[in-house]
C-alpha cells in the first residue's frame, strides 16, 4: 500500500520563495514586465498594433536601437560609456557610400574599410581610456564631436553637400543589399533584415557575456577594475575589446540604413547615443557598471519600439514619446537598484 503525503506548507514556501530568488538575481526581469506592460497596453487601446503589418512595424523601429543597445550593455556592464556610439552610425555609413559612390569602389571593398575605421576608433576610444585614466565619458565626448565635424566637413567638401545617395548603382550593391538591408514578407508583416541581426547578435552577446571567461572578465572589470587586475583580467585588453564592440555594433547598423534607404545624412544617429544607454539602463545595466543583461537591454529597445509605435497608431501627439523616455528612465534606475540589492542578499 502506497502512502502519499502533502508537501508541508514551509516546503511550499521554501519553493515559492526559491522560485522569487532566481528571478530577482535576473536583471532583465524588470524590463520584461516592463515590455509586458506596454505590449497589453497598447494591444488594448488600438487594433492595428497587433496585426501582422503592426508587429513588424515596432519590430523595424526596435532593431536598429536593439543592436546598438546589446553593444553599449556589454560596455556599461564593463563600467564604461560610449558617446560616440551614435555617430559613429553615420561614419561608417559616410564612409561606405562615398568610396561606392563617389571613388566607385565596389561596395564591399567600401564597407570592409569602413568597418576597419570604425574599429580603429574603438580601439582608440578605449586605449586613451585605460592609459589616461580619464572618464570614458569625457574621452568619447571628445570622439563624438571630433567624428561629427569629420562627416560635416568631409561630405560637404567633397559632394558640396551633407548628404550622400546613389549607391544603388555601385557594384556590388545587390549583394550586400541582401545581407544588410533585405526584407522577407511573411503574410502582411514585412520583416527586415535589421531584425534578424538583432536576434543573432543578442543571441551571441548573452552567450559570452553568460558562457565564456570574457565574459567573466567583462563583470569583473566593471564590478571592481583593482580587484579584477589583482586577480589576473587582462583588464585593458577587455575594455578595448567592449569599445570596438560598440564600434562594430555601429558599422552594423550604418550598413542597414544606408543600404536600405540609399542614402545617409552627415548628421545621421547624433543624439541617439543616449537612447542606446536609456535601453541598457531599463535592460537591467546600472550605471555604476558590473550589473546587466543584453537580453534585458534588447527587450529595452523592444519597449522602445513598442511605445513609439504604439503612440502612432493610437493617433496621439508624438511629444509624449519624451515623457515616456523620462518616466521609463527613472523607473528603470529606481527598479534596477531594488533588484540588485535583493540579489545582492540572495547571494549572500
Amino acid at each position: 500500500m502506497t502512502v502519499t503525503t502533502k508537501p508541508s506548507e514551509s516546503a511550499v514556501a521554501d519553493a515559492k520563495a526559491s522560485i522569487m530568488n532566481r528571478l530577482v538575481v535576473r536583471p532583465e526581469i524588470g524590463a520584461l514586465l516592463g515590455a509586458l506592460v506596454v505590449f497589453l497596453f497598447f494591444t488594448i487601446i488600438t487594433d492595428k498594433f497587433l496585426s501582422p503589418l503592426g508587429v513588424s512595424t515596432w519590430l523595424d523601429d526596435a532593431s536598429t536601437l536593439g543592436i546598438m543597445a546589446v553593444a553599449v550593455a556589454l560596455l556599461m556592464i564593463g563600467g564604461e560609456f560610449d558617446l560616440s556610439a551614435g555617430v559613429m552610425t553615420a561614419s561608417t555609413a559616410l564612409i561606405t557610400a562615398l568610396l561606392a559612390v563617389d571613388a566607385g569602389w565596389n561596395v564591399w571593398l567600401s564597407l570592409a574599410v569602413s568597418l576597419a575605421f570604425a574599429l580603429a576608433v574603438g580601439a582608440l576610444n578605449g586605449w586613451v581610456v585605460m592609459r589616461t585614466g580619464l572618464p570614458s565619458f569625457i574621452v568619447t565626448l571628445g570622439t563624438f564631436l571630433a567624428l561629427q565635424g569629420l562627416n560635416l566637413g568631409v561630405t560637404r567638401w567633397v559632394t558640396g553637400t551633407v548628404q550622400v545617395s546613389g549607391i544603388r548603382a555601385a557594384d556590388g550593391y545587390q549583394s550586400a543589399g541582401w545581407v544588410f538591408a533585405a526584407t522577407t514578407d511573411i503574410g502582411d508583416a514585412r520583416i527586415q533584415a535589421s531584425v534578424l541581426w538583432w536576434i543573432v547578435l543578442t543571441a551571441l552577446a548573452a552567450l559570452v557575456l553568460m558562457r565564456t571567461r570574457f565574459g567573466n572578465w567583462i563583470f569583473a572589470v566593471g564590478g571592481s577594475l583593482p580587484s579584477a587586475r589583482a586577480v589576473g583580467v587582462p583588464a585593458m585588453r577587455t575594455k578595448i575589446l567592449l569599445f570596438m564592440t560598440t564600434a562594430f555594433a555601429g558599422w552594423v547598423v550604418g550598413a542597414c540604413n544606408l543600404l536600405r534607404f540609399a542614402s545617409v545624412q552627415a548628421n545621421q544617429g547624433v543624439g541617439l547615443e543616449f537612447q542606446y544607454i536609456i535601453a541598457a539602463v531599463v535592460g537591467g545595466c546600472l550605471l555604476t557598471g558590473g550589473f546587466g543583461s543584453v537580453v534585458g537591454a534588447a527587450i529595452g529597445a523592444l519597449i522602445f519600439g513598442m511605445a513609439r509605435q504604439g503612440i502612432v497608431f493610437a493617433r496621439w501627439d508624438s511629444d509624449w514619446f519624451m515623457l515616456f523616455l523620462g518616466v521609463l528612465l527613472l523607473s528603470a534606475v529606481l527598479v534596477n537598484n531594488a533588484f540588485k540589492k535583493r540579489a545582492e542578499r540572495v547571494r549572500r
